[in-house]
This record gives structure tokens, C-alpha cells and sequence, in this order.
């Protein structure tokens, strides 16, 4: 797993042209829709991209031939870290400039590009990373750019007034928490993840909700208070706070589980963004937790994708 720390460019590269082989240069200029002068700028998400020397010098290896930097097409060839084991969100700060990973690896076009007539393969499909420019700058070869991962912040918060009372022991919130990990775990996605108990209280779910959108969290997944009893109020609650709500996730899984057991549709479960904060709100019981995060992770990641403007389809 990557950790903040220092790598350093090797040599920056330009082409003028899509599908070829990248120039160095003794430095670039990054504006906001790339580097200046390269044909790979634009207003897309693929605005830089960077390989580093480690994948260089294991394709070396296996290839015995020699490969000049920008070779691959890689604006920016670095030393320091595994890119390929980056991610989205993950940054590159230097002095000046700031860089957003926005993809990791790409299609290759085989004959039809110039670079793997001439090289005779190329690694950039599976190990160079792409960026999107958040702060222009200059970059030039020996300039040093600081990693930062980026750390998902994750809040589960579990509803019920026996629960908080200590009356008896929660289930579903640790529920949620192992299920949530395993996500995070899977995608090898560096996280954070809290969790706590509240009463079915109005007050007290507005003040977390408003917590978490203020501090940035990613994700926030609540568990009771979904049916239709007098203190059931979380999706009341999370419906008034979300900005735009994600109707189908919950409308399947009512549906599927329904089909056969008619009072699985009496949940008033919701989804929806609040702020940048997905928020979910999940049945009281732990079976029910299994069901609705199995169907929730499976469309997790595409959101966070979209929520960073990137048409990931």
C-alpha cells in the first residue's frame, strides 16, 4: 500500500501527435488542459500521463532493447513508486503544480499505433496512470513531486433507542463496518472508517449528517430506523439533507428481495449525495445489511468516479 512520500522526474516529453513516440524536452508547462503544446491535451481526464522508470526497466529487461524516456508517450517519466499502483483521487504536488490520477492504464491499440510498430510493445496499457491538471505549473527533469494517497473517510452510524441505552448489543453497524472494509480492502483503496450509536432522534441525525458533509466524508451508511414505525425516521431525515437522490439502487433491491418475501418492500431505504458524501440508509437487521451492501458495492466504485467528473463507461 502506497504512503505520502517524495518521487522524483526523470524527464518530462512532448508529442505533437496522438499515438507516437514523446519527445523530451527540458521543460513543460502545465495549464489546465494539459501540457502545453502536446496532443494530448484537452478537457478530459486524460490530460498527463506518467510512467515510471521501475515499469520501464522491467519491460528492458524482458524486451533486452533500449528504451528512451517519452517512448511509451508518457509526458512525465518518474523514479520513487509502483504507479501502476496508484489510484484515482490519489495526488502529485510539487512546488508549483498539482496533478489528480484520474485513470490507471488504458487500451492498447496494437498495429494501429505507432508506438508499438516501433517499440514492438508497449507497457503504458497496463502500467502508466493518467492525470487531470488541478494547479499549472512547470515541470522539468530532477523537479520532486510529493504523493498523496487519497484516504476514503467512511462513517457508519447505527439508529435505535435500545441500542444507544445499551439495552442490547448492535449488530448490524459492525456489520456494516466488516462489509465496507472488505470493499475498500478489495480495490486495495486506502480508507478510514467510524462508527457510533444514536437514538432514534431527529436532532441527533442531523447534526452527524451535517458533521460529515462539513468534514468531507465520502461515504456515510446508516442502519435502522427505515420502516414505518413512529420513531422510524432516517430516511425522512436523509431525504431532506441529500441534494440529489439516487432512487434505482434502492428500487432494485425492494424489488429483488421482495419478489419473494412481499415485506422486504415496507423498507423506505434511501440513497443519495449529500454535499460530496454518498449516503446510504439501511435496514435495522444484519441479514438485511448483507443483502443491501451486496447490491450497493457493486456500483460503489463507478460513483466515486463520477463524482470526480470522469465518464468512467
Amino acid at each position: 500500500m502506497l504512503t505520502e512520500q517524495k518521487i522524483k522526474i526523470l524527464s518530462v516529453n512532448i508529442s505533437t501527435k496522438k499515438g507516437t513516440v514523446k519527445t523530451p524536452v527540458e521543460k513543460i508547462v502545465l495549464n489546465n488542459l494539459g501540457v502545453d503544446g502536446d496532443a494530448h491535451a484537452g478537457e478530459w481526464h486524460r490530460q498527463i500521463s506518467l510512467l515510471g522508470i521501475e515499469s520501464i526497466n522491467r519491460f528492458k529487461e524482458s524486451a533486452k532493447r533500449e528504451i528512451n524516456f517519452g517512448d511509451f508517450a508518457e509526458n512525465i517519466t518518474t523514479q520513487g513508486i509502483e504507479l501502476v499502483e496508484t489510484k484515482p483521487g490519489d495526488r502529485f504536488i510539487g512546488k508549483d503544480v498539482d496533478l489528480e490520477v484520474t485513470q490507471i492504464g488504458k487500451s492498447c491499440h496494437g498495429d494501429g499505433c505507432n508506438i508499438y510498430r516501433e517499440v514492438g510493445n508497449c507497457v503504458m496499457p497496463k502500467e502508466g496512470i493518467f492525470c487531470r491538471v488541478i494547479k499549472p505549473g512547470k515541470l522539468k527533469a530532477d523537479d520532486v513531486l510529493t504523493f498523496y494517497p487519497k484516504i476514503y473517510k467512511i462513517q457508519v452510524i447505527t439508529l435505535s433507542d435500545r441500542a444507544s441505552r445499551g439495552v442490547y448489543e448492535d449488530k448490524s453497524g459492525p456489520e456494516v463496518v466488516r462489509l465496507v472494509s472488505e470493499f475498500f480492502d478489495n480495490l486495495k483503496w486506502q480508507f478510514t472508517v467510524e462508527s457510533t450509536i444514536i437514538p432514534d432522534e431527529e436532532e441527533e441525525l442531523r447534526i452527524h449528517l451535517a458533521k460529515a458533509k462539513e468534514l468531507g466524508y465520502d461515504l456515510l451508511i446508516t442502519t435502522g430506523g427505515t420502516g414505518i414505525g413512529p420513531r422510524d425516521i432516517t430516511p425522512d431525515i436523509v431525504r431532506h439533507e441529500i441534494d440529489k437522490e439516487i432512487p434505482g439502487i434502492m428500487e432494485m433491491i425492494r424489488i429483488k428481495y421482495g419478489t419473494e418475501k412481499p415485506n422486504a418492500l415496507l423498507s423506505r431505504s434511501v440513497a443519495g449525495i449529500m454535499g460530496d458524501t454518498f449516503v446510504y440508509t439501511l435496514p435495522g437487521s444484519v441479514k438485511a445489511v448483507k443483502e443491501y451492501m451486496e447490491e450497493i458495492t457493486k456500483t460503489l466504485k463507478h460513483l466515486f468516479i463520477m463524482r470526480m467528473g470522469i465518464d468512467g463507461h
